[in-house]
């Protein structure tokens, strides 16, 4: 049976990508980075063409996750 993925997030650059991508396995979710980029900077940027993608049966876990609001710094 083949794996189904879901795009969870899109950006412009790579580094946006393997930050959430960083998240998201740090806190047991695998995910993967597909890259559908041109050598262009201004291309990339125009079509956020960097996905983010998790399992079919992450993503409500995935989606949750990412839109929780940042954790308040410790100590203030």
């Amino acid at each position: 049976m083949e794996e189904e993925f879901k795009v969870v997030a899109t950006f412009a650059d790579q580094f946006s990508a393997e930050v959430t991508a960083g998240l998201l396995r740090d806190n047991g979710i695998p995910a993967q980075i597909f890259r559908q980029t041109s050598t262009f900077p201004c291309i990339n940027a125009a079509l956020n063409s960097v996905e983010v993608k998790v399992n079919a049966e992450d993503y409500e876990a995935a989606k949750a996750l990412l839109d929780a609001p940042p954790a308040e710094p410790v100590g203030e």
